[in-house]
């Protein structure tokens, strides 16, 4: 049974950081792609970052590239989202998805068929 498992969301006041966790059991996280979604009140879910099936092979949306980087480690299981410059705008639940894509792209919510429960990040002051 795949799962996974979301943590490391908090309160945190803008510019600060955090790094969030997909912790993966069920399947092996470097032969499946890996997204991150997010999901403010109000607003559709939109994909933030993705990670493939290589290391090398990553996406980021607009509104977040140069501040976050996503990363993987196989042995962990585990598929990190680290969040610098953070925004009030970047205030939403984070969810971490998986589905045997063989490479990213902007995808849709649709797309991914195994999603964690979501984790809150609010940033503010």
């Amino acid at each position: 049974q795949l799962q996974l498992v979301e943590s490391g969301g908090g309160l945190v006041q803008p510019g600060g950081t955090l790094r969030l966790s997909c912790a993966c059991s069920g399947f092996n996280t470097d032969t499946y792609t890996i997204a991150w979604f997010r999901q403010a009140p109000g607003k559709e879910r939109e994909e933030v970052s993705c990670i493939g099936v290589k290391d090398d092979n990553v996406y980021y949306s607009d509104s977040v590239k140069g501040r976050f980087t996503i990363s993987r480690d196989a042995v962990k299981n585990t598929v990190y989202l680290q969040m610098h410059l953070l925004k009030p705008e970047d205030t939403a639940s984070y969810y971490c998805a998986a589905d045997l894509h063989y490479y990213c792209e902007n995808y849709k919510p649709s797309d991914f068929a195994f999603w964690g429960q979501g984790t809150q990040v609010t940033v503010s002051s």
